[in-house]
């Protein structure tokens, strides 16, 4: 007992002592002619204490006897200097740069987004304010290698690189956003950028941080609903706006006060919409008749966002507490249902015609989300920092029809992520233990996935070292997922002999499943500044993901996508299926990736090669067997013009390539022209053909022109033709997009306030979405007057 009070009393003092060799340091900041920065923030890379530049760029800063400073401004290249207890009359020259630097949270290691190792990309400020729309996927398509699935505009999910679903991480401030929309596509994100400070993409693997699913990337929304800095005044924002493609509008506002290290934050959003319009075009229905089309029906929005926190921030602890809550109903587009009318005279036919159409099938998501954070800087010489995140997010999408809830999709999920920061020798790092528990369940008749409980514990390791003008990044995760569900396997058996009938019989026996995983990933990387303003980075990393609920479990009618969904679980024998979930491996994923950069001076550029070669790659494949309700599963030759095409997951050997990029010229002062794009090739290994959904390729361009107090940005993209489909797929044609955007700055005394017009899909262009379950019955919008005003104080 003895020696173990003596362990700990030595680990305390390690932790809490102040370092004895701390000092002083001093400088000034200058541009590249020499004159000083005023507001230039200065900081100790990896821990919370900051000064900002006086007018002459002078600053004062106490570090440790080894340590890093942090030098940034807006439109200059931020800057990294070693320094020691020695170090007096510093002088740093910063670069300018027509890219705006951003520090990227979602790094860990307080990195801005062209110091990262892996492609980011990050929307903040006014232009994530101009950009974003009703959901997160059609906010960020617009980013090279970004596309959106798009199950109308009321739900849109992110697609990187030709990755979706469970491969594409959402998080929020750093923990997993925790709603279905990894489950089913007509499921939204629970995300809001309206309420974010900036939305982070990271491209290619994180799953180091993040969990083993995230092999395709991150999308992590930033807000500041736990103050992680001191307000010392009443600050806030409001924002007004009306779409005319869906007559909807748009209510936001911002509240922020503090007082002697106590701060408090408030936000709030209210939108609401009817269905929107579309360029004209035609559908056929299941009867062969053809239909007219200037709308997409059942896509109103009526969603209200709540958002609260408040933190205490210290000289070394920071603790904070938020609360937020989400409740949206919003259409489901081709959403229909199918009954069996087969005895029916002609006049009850068209009664039952006049309900279905009556019938607006409609989601309702509802969430409430708590979070809390616990922060220590500890001035010590080799642990900098200890953060603590915690999160509980109870989820619930409820589907309803003709006024009733017809099936509701719940997720209760726990959170926890403890990041210790260090500093051993010239390696800077951070190790952590990640743990998440999610709760799934689905009541109801389209409940095509059985409850289910997911459990995650993990380690992770990453450090960095700085190598003159190379850094290196390496990275390690090891995960044990467990997976534990009650499935119910039934044996239907249809004799339509009246004799016989009453002998029908179901039987049903329920099966305890449960299985683990240990998922291994590691990472390495690094980043050259061969020369000032321009950069080449490579990574390897190798990631092991194990299947989802969805994939594994899945044996029902998913009516969103119109099919019937088996999991790799199942094994079909006879047009029954059977639960024998035997040797189903992981998901392995090697990817490789190549990155050009250039951002100083008036011309920039950044250009990604990437290579993904994924073994077991999970995927829906058609398996030829169609579902009826009265003969369940049978071939599809000769079937009832009701039943619904089998799919089922599969694992198969896939790769994925291609390039993204983002080039930009500063013609003047005043004009800027982008030029970006992205392509993306994927298929299943030995020429066993296309995978399913895969966005099209884009390019586009955008001229930037700033009048004073007007900003003026039009952008035109273009989405090729789509041909390289499966078997099940038609090709789809390619359009090109025209956006405009003008933004005027009022000055309003002591308020800050932009009007602001954007025009988008300027020559009401029809075009259809590839990657979208409902292409041929939801194109896009059609032309779009959207105005506004936004005000600060």
């Amino acid at each position: 007992m003895t020696k173990l009070t003596l362990i700990s009393s030595a680990v305390f003092s390690v932790l809490c002592s102040h370092s004895a060799l701390a000092a002083t340091v001093s400088g000034k900041i200058t541009d590249d002619k020499n004159r000083p920065i005023e507001n230039a923030a200065v900081h100790v890379h990896g821990k919370s204490q900051g000064v900002k530049t006086n007018a002459l760029g002078e600053f004062s800063i106490e570090v440790d006897s080894q340590s890093q400073l942090h030098v940034s401004k807006d439109n200059f290249v931020d800057s990294r200097i070693p320094v020691s207890e020695n170090s007096n009359n510093v002088t740093v020259s910063l670069m300018p740069t027509s890219v705006e630097t951003v520090v990227v949270y979602a790094s860990a290691l307080h990195k801005n987004s062209l110091e990262m190792i892996s492609p980011v990309s990050v929307l903040s400020g006014d232009e994530l304010k101009n950009k974003s729309k009703p959901t997160l996927g059609e906010t960020l398509k617009g980013l090279p290698g970004v596309n959106a699935s798009y199950f109308g505009p009321v739900s849109s999910s992110p697609i990187i690189r030709g990755l979706d679903g469970p491969r594409v991480k959402i998080t929020q401030n750093g923990l997993d956003a925790s709603d279905a929309s990894r489950i089913g596509p007509d499921h939204a994100t629970s995300s809001d950028s309206l309420s974010a400070e900036q939305i982070e993409v990271l491209r290619g693997p994180s799953t180091l941080l993040y969990g083993s699913g995230a092999i395709g990337g991150v999308v992590n929304v930033v807000d500041n609903r736990i103050p992680t800095s001191n307000i010392d005044d009443l600050t806030g924002a409001a924002e007004y706006s009306h779409d005319t493609v869906s007559n909807s509008n748009t209510v936001a506002a911002k509240l922020e006060t503090g007082n002697e290290g106590f701060n408090f934050h408030f936000d709030g959003t209210k939108r609401s919409g009817d269905d929107y319009q579309t360029p004209t075009f035609t559908i056929t229905d299941d009867d062969g008749d053809v239909e007219t089309e200037n709308s997409v029906e059942n896509t109103f929005i009526d969603s209200e966002t709540l958002n609260f926190g408040t933190s205490y921030v210290g000289d070394h602890l920071t603790v904070g507490f938020s609360y937020g809550s989400i409740d949206t109903d919003y259409g489901i587009p081709g959403h229909e249902h199918h009954h069996e009318h087969e005895d029916e005279t002609e006049e009850e036919h068209d009664e039952h015609e006049d309900e279905e159409a009556e019938e607006a099938v409609y989601a309702r998501l509802e969430q409430d989300r708590w979070q809390g954070l616990i922060s220590y800087a500890v001035d010590n010489s080799w642990i900098e920092n200890i953060n603590l995140r915690v999160g509980y997010t109870d989820y619930s999408h409820s589907e309803i029809e003709d006024g009733e809830v017809g099936t509701t999709f719940k997720n209760e999920t726990t959170e926890t992520r403890l990041n210790v920061e260090h500093k051993l020798g010239q390696w800077h790092g951070m190790i952590g233990y990640h743990y998440s528990d999610s709760d799934y369940d689905a009541i109801g008749e389209e409940a095509f996935t059985p409850a289910s409980v997911t459990t995650t514990h993990a380690l992770y390791l990453l450090e960095e070292r700085q190598f003159g003008d190379v850094t290196i990044e390496l990275g390690a995760r090891i995960e044990d997922y467990k997976i534990e569900s009650d499935i119910t396997e039934g044996e239907h058996h249809h004799d339509h002999d009246e004799e016989e009938e009453d002998h029908d019989e179901e039987e049903a026996q329920s099966i305890a499943y449960s299985e683990s995983f240990t998922n291994v990933s590691a990472s390495v990387g690094g980043i050259w500044q061969y020369t000032p303003g321009q950069s080449v980075a490579l990574s390897l990393s190798h990631s092991e993901r194990a299947p989802l609920s969805a994939e594994l479990l899945s044996n029902g009618l998913h009516i969103a996508t119109g099919t019937y969904e088996l999991g790799l679980g199942y094994h079909i024998e006879d047009n029954e299926a059977h639960f024998e979930p035997e040797d189903i491996e992981q998901e392995k994923s090697t990817n490789i990736d190549l990155s050009f950069r250039r951002f100083s001076g008036d011309f920039g550029y950044t250009v990604n090669f990437f290579y993904n070669d994924i073994k077991n790659f999970y995927f829906q494949e058609n398996t030829g067997l169609v579902f009826d309700e009265e003969d369940g599963l049978e071939s599809a030759v000769g079937a009832h013009d009701d039943a619904v095409a089998v799919y089922q997951f599969r694992s198969k050997d896939a790769e994925l390539y291609g390039i993204e990029f983002d080039a930009h010229y500063q013609i003047t002062s005043s004009a800027m022209v982008k030029v970006f794009g992205d392509s993306t090739r994927a298929k299943l290994k030995d020429d066993e053909g296309n995978l399913p959904r895969i966005p099209a390729n884009k390019l586009g361009s955008e001229l930037q022109y700033d009048l004073g107090d007007l900003q003026l940005t039009l952008t035109g993209t273009h989405y090729f033709e789509q041909d390289d489909i499966t078997a099940f797929e038609t090709k789809t044609d390619g359009y090109t997009l025209f956006d405009a955007q003008a933004n005027y700055q009022l000055g309003l005394g002591a308020i800050d306030a932009q009007l602001y017009l954007n025009v988008d899909n300027i020559t009401g262009e029809l075009g259809f979405v590839h990657s979208s379950f409902i292409k041929d019955k939801a194109p896009l919008p059609g032309r779009n007057f959207r105005f506004g005003i936004r005000g600060y104080f």
